[in-house]
């Protein structure tokens, strides 16, 4: 890595730090307490519409922030998506209904979307040896920042302040990131300045039964960490036994496992190729959820939630970004736009589909998903050197 390009590679992954608070924002149930009675929505669940709010700001803009971000390079998109989360966050903390912080929150999902795709291609062109590990980093910053976020909450409560000071610091601290992305030198990337939109890029691109697998992972592979993070501590209550006062430890085992799969799968990818993962973190799911269906005891649910924060949760939709961007060197924000539509339609499908089932139901639901992701890596899998050597 070229050293000139440390201050832009610092201030990419710190974005992410303050995007990990962004997301986890409107699902902490103080802050949801607080914002319903700011906004008046009567209940928390009011809160949640809000947060949905995110996935439909990321759909709306994903099919042009990725070939904005070809055309005219990563700075501008970042920039972009710095101040679009300064927006987001002011907005929650200063909403006085529901109507301006659903607006709020479609531009925060928009401000996601900007960092996306500049970010992701931006990382992998910076560290161009090991795109995985770039990719991964995102993920590990992602995951700090949930993982302190209950120390972030004590603070504010230790020194007498509002919830709502979160917001505002984390708001300050991306203008600040933005703001010196302007003056922080970023790779030039090919085709820069030609006349490019979604749709065109993807009429250029030479797609084949494997690149779309890749871009089918991005749905499989989100779904399953997101079915676990939303249902798993409900199926833990009421299938497995566990009480109300202990099963939020279910997240503690979860975030660990994340953070440990992120420093040995950079580790791993260094000496194996990393497409190889896209088959081996899906099938321990598999493993790991049926055993959890089956055994249905605190101890499988503790050691379960471990297993898929390491291994859904651990990088896997990182990873098939950076094999989809390498496929695809030209049109990597477009590319990267296409991975992430297919993990956004995940969050509204699947999550609205687990809200009307069984806790039970839901694990045997992430288990079929799970399988068709196992399925389509071990097609990629089988494919990949002959697509390379297409390509």
């Amino acid at each position: 890595m070229n050293k000139r390009y440390l201050p832009s590679i610092a201030i990419l992954y710190l974005n992410y730090f303050i995007h990990g608070i962004g997301v986890s924002l409107l699902s902490q149930q103080v802050i949801k307490e607080m914002l319903a009675d700011n906004w008046g929505t009567g209940d928390v669940m009011g809160v949640t519409a809000i947060a949905a709010a995110l996935g439909l700001g990321r759909l709306i803009s994903l099919p042009f922030a990725g070939p904005l971000s070809d055309k005219l390079g990563r700075r501008l998109s970042v920039i972009i998506g710095c101040f679009s989360y300064v927006i987001f966050f002011v907005g929650i903390a200063f909403s006085p209904n529901t109507t301006i912080a659903y607006i709020v929150a479609v531009i925060g999902g928009i401000a996601n979307s900007f960092l996306d795709t500049a970010t992701y291609p931006a990382v992998a062109e910076i560290i161009n040896k090991y795109t995985g590990i770039a990719t991964m980093g995102i993920k590990f910053f992602i995951s700090i920042s949930q993982l302190l976020m209950p120390f972030f909450l004590g603070m504010v409560v230790g020194s007498s302040l509002s919830y709502l000071m979160l917001p505002v610091v984390a708001g300050v601290s991306i203008a600040i990131l933005g703001i010196l992305a302007i003056f922080s030198p970023m790779p030039k990337i090919e085709g820069v300045g030609k006349d490019e939109s979604f749709i065109r890029n993807l009429k250029s691109a030479k797609f084949t039964l494997e690149s779309i697998a890749l871009i089918l992972i991005g749905f499989t592979s989100t779904a399953t960490f997101q079915l676990w993070l939303n249902c798993a501590q409900t199926f833990g209550k009421e299938i497995a036994g566990i009480p109300s006062e202990t099963v939020a430890i279910m997240q503690t085992y979860y975030s660990a496992g994340t953070l440990i799969a992120l420093v040995v799968t950079s580790l791993l990818i260094t000496k194996f190729k990393q497409v190889r993962f896209l088959f081996i973190y899906p099938a321990i799911c598999v493993a790991m959820l049926v055993a959890v269906y089956l055994i249905r005891t605190p101890f499988i649910c503790y050691v379960g939630a471990f297993v898929i924060g390491y291994a859904a949760s651990g990088g896997v939709l990182q990873m098939a970004t950076a094999v989809v961007n390498d496929l695809f060197p030209k049109i990597k924000g477009t590319i990267t736009s296409l991975v992430m539509i297919a993990s956004s339609l995940c969050n509204y499908t699947i999550l609205t589909a687990a809200a009307k089932m069984t806790a039970s139901n839901v694990i045997i639901l992430n288990l079929v998903i799970t399988v068709i992701g196992v399925l389509l890596a071990l097609f990629v899998n089988l494919r990949y050197g002959k697509l390379t050597n297409r390509g």
